[in-house]
């Protein structure tokens, strides 16, 4: 019963295009970092320097920029006031490494404007973490009891339904990031443009590796509604 729901099903075709493109997403992203991250700016400013620029520029002088170990690991913690900068971003000249630097730095800008968006990832986050944890298992339970029932309702049925309403808290958290990252980009673009950081003709390149970054978070929200379109159809199969 329980194998239809991984592999042997043939639901599952729902979601290959959706991993196909997440996987080209990710391919695309990292193989566009590495190529401008060898071109260095012309003024020699460092991943770190360009967030500190776009951070002052906006009066958020209180908000720190640390280093932290990884490789595209970069993030805002809007709880700490900090903005955390990867080892292939934090020292690096690269022009690849400054747009994710302004990119993130956008991210604090947002935050301290009042962004809806923004505000509204933040809100959902601890029910994103709790619908996806207890998705699947709820799914799972609802598919093992799915004959049974109780006062004339059907136990199975009512897991599986709250599994695919927990499920669809993550795929709302993946829509409500999309304009979040495509206006950070937007933002750092204005910042390394407006600030006289990157010359004209190097802003292509920041653009270029922000968009395939962008990319990303397209793919993420694909798998996740291909995911949830899998249950329902999984679920109308067991009705």
């Amino acid at each position: 019963m329980l194998f239809g729901l991984f592999w042997g099903d043939w639901t599952i075709l729902v979601i290959i295009p959706a991993l196909i493109f997440a996987l080209w997403a990710q391919f695309k992203v990292n193989s566009t970092f590495n190529k401008y991250a060898k071109i260095g700016n012309r003024r020699g400013l460092t991943g770190a320097e360009v967030a500190r620029r776009v951070l002052d520029a906006n009066g958020l002088h209180h908000v720190t920029v640390e280093r932290v170990h990884g490789h595209l690991t970069d993030h805002f913690d809007p709880r700490a006031g900090v903005i955390r900068l990867s080892d292939s971003v934090y020292a690096s000249t690269g022009i690849a490494a400054l747009g994710v630097a302004a990119h993130e730095a956008g991210h604090a800008v947002q935050h301290a404007v009042g962004y809806a968006p923004i505000k509204l990832r933040t809100a959902i986050i601890p029910l994103t973490r709790f619908g996806s944890f207890m998705a699947m298992p709820l799914f799972i339970i609802g598919m093992l009891f799915s004959g049974a029932s109780y006062l004339g309702y059907g136990i199975g049925t009512i897991f599986m339904m709250t599994g695919i309403l927990f499920f669809s808290f993550s795929t709302l958290f993946q829509l409500v990031t999309l304009p979040t990252e495509f206006n950070a980009s937007a933002r750092a673009m204005k910042a390394l443009e407006g600030g006289g950081i990157l010359a004209s003709d190097e802003l292509p390149a920041a653009r270029a590796t922000l968009s395939a970054a962008a990319m990303t978070y397209v793919a993420a929200l694909a798998t996740s509604l291909a995911s949830l379109l899998r249950l329902i159809l999984i679920f109308n199969r067991r009705r």
